[in-house]
């Protein structure tokens, strides 16, 4: 599948990953998604990197699944399709993600930006996970995603009544973190993601892999990875550096190492 509705930028520490594919309001198709992946694990990978923002601009970030490849699947080309895998990949990435939504945030599009750190809402942005209007469900995280922000009611209603909500019942309910207008939402999350990439590297990861473990562990879990992990970043370069420049009242200058 063609990847070149997908398009990177660097604005400094932070990639600018855009889905560019407007005359179809951004639908997702296996190349796309794949396109996306990629850069996400390429970011982790690249020590110059230390957050991305992910968007649509300031249109559309997603409505959904592109329907004519979902509807040529089977049941056993869909478990084994590259859009599953793709979602998986988004998923695992290490690095702080901070979503830029505006206008339609629906179906795949909707657990785009769920799967990210951060989400940064147009005041234009519309959200749901309408599948069951189409007679199925939400396959990339849509009946999962909403429980730790909005709780277990907004998710139930997601994803069995099919409504779509807007931002500011959004926000009420906890799925996004802010509110701004459509034009502005980049560079708000930009300014966002510049914060978090001015951190120390390694304890931003440490932070977001924290944060991942709420829902795959117990608390008792959790908390004992959380502890683990505090233990590995007090070795580092950067815990050296960062208390250094407080008991000197300088700013520090992380290295990630």
């Amino acid at each position: 599948m063609p990847d070149s509705f997908v398009r990177t930028t660097r604005d400094g520490a932070v990639l600018v990953v855009l889905i560019d594919r407007p005359q179809a309001r951004n639908a997702l198709n296996p190349g796309i998604l794949t396109a996306i992946a990629a850069s996400l694990a390429a970011a982790d990978e690249n020590p110059e990197i230390c957050a991305t923002v992910l968007t649509g601009g300031p249109g559309n970030f997603s409505a959904g699944a592109d329907i004519d490849v979902l509807s040529g699947h089977s049941p056993a080309t869909y478990l084994a399709s590259p859009t599953r895998r793709a979602f998986e990949s988004i998923a695992r990435a290490e690095k702080p993600i901070v979503a830029a939504v505006a206008g339609y945030c629906l179906g795949g599009g909707c657990e785009l930006a769920l799967a990210c750190d951060l989400v940064v809402a147009g005041d234009n942005a519309v959200f749901g996970q309408p599948e069951i209007n189409l007679g199925f469900i939400p396959g990339a995280g849509g009946t999962q995603l909403w429980r730790p922000r909005a709780g277990a009611g907004a998710q139930a209603d997601a994803a069995l009544l099919g409504e779509l909500i807007d931002v500011w019942e959004a926000r009420r309910i906890g799925l996004v973190d802010e509110v701004v207008p459509a034009e502005a939402v980049i560079d708000a999350a930009l300014a966002k993601a510049r914060t978090i990439a001015a951190k120390a590297p390694l304890a931003s990861r440490a932070a977001k892999a924290a944060l991942k473990s709420a829902g795959r562990m117990s608390m008792q879990s959790a908390l004992e990875y959380e502890v683990t992990l505090m233990a590995g970043l007090l070795a580092t370069e950067d815990a050296q550096e960062g208390t250094n420049a407080f008991l000197q009242k300088r700013p520090p200058q992380f290295k990630g190492r």
